[in-house]
């Protein structure tokens, strides 16, 4: 989880086995409520707050948007502070955490008159079952997810940024070649590969295949008598 979205005790000691029994126990009767939407600007520290006049509340973990919406918020408005988009409140006990969702959900966040998030409306349900340690296995599930992704498309990114460069070089060495030519008076004619006809076993991707093992061939052999 990130730490800026993160509010709670910080503080990890070692658990002796009766204080083992009594997480546990504790786990058992904690409630979680989800919230859809955290209104803009607002930080686990002022949820926190609100959540607590309702209830005991144990830990706060809110989602911060993603990375290329801030971005560009960043850059186009006036407001650098980090966004959240949707938030998990933990409380001490799950009937309140219960009536709390009851509660508070599609009503205004309210407040003195000229607060900022006076006329947002929450957006919360009750998540029965659900325990603070899904939540820390989602998070880290969709952060796998996520640099699984990046990595395959830095992989494509450098094959199809290799290939363009193979192309500018064979581009290159075959427009010498001509200017040579034209020196010497000659014209250059690029000899064409006569190919058999496809066998009846053949397929379209082996044909693509061998296109592109052919086109490799070449420009080895260009680069080659060159260097």
């Amino acid at each position: 989880m990130l730490p800026e979205g993160f509010a709670g005790p910080k503080i990890v000691k070692p658990l002796t086995p009766e204080a083992l029994a009594a997480f546990k126990a504790a786990q058992d009767r904690a409630g979680v409520i989800y919230i859809s939407r955290i209104p803009p600007g607002m930080r686990p520290s002022k949820v926190r707050h609100l959540m607590s006049l309702h209830g005991e509340v144990g830990r706060v973990y809110l989602q911060q948007e993603d990375a290329k919406r801030a971005y560009l918020r960043r850059k186009y408005t006036s407001t650098k502070k980090p966004h959240f988009t949707e938030g998990w409140v933990e409380f001490k006990d799950k009937k309140i955490a219960r009536s709390v969702a009851e509660l508070l959900n599609a009503q205004p966040i309210g407040g003195k008159k000229g607060t900022r998030w006076r006329d947002d409306v929450w957006t919360m349900k009750y998540l029965p079952k659900f325990k603070w340690n899904m939540l820390t296995e989602q998070v880290a599930h969709e952060a796998a997810i996520h640099t699984a992704k990046l990595r395959v498309e830095l992989s494509q990114s450098r094959s199809e940024q290799r290939e363009y460069l193979q192309n500018v070089e064979l581009a290159r060495v075959l427009e010498k070649r001509s200017q040579r030519k034209k020196e010497k008076g000659e014209e250059m004619v690029l000899k064409s590969h006569s190919r058999p006809g496809k066998r009846p076993s053949e397929t379209e991707g082996d044909s693509e295949r061998k296109r592109r093992r052919n086109n490799e061939d070449e420009l080895e052999t260009v680069l080659g008598s060159i260097f």
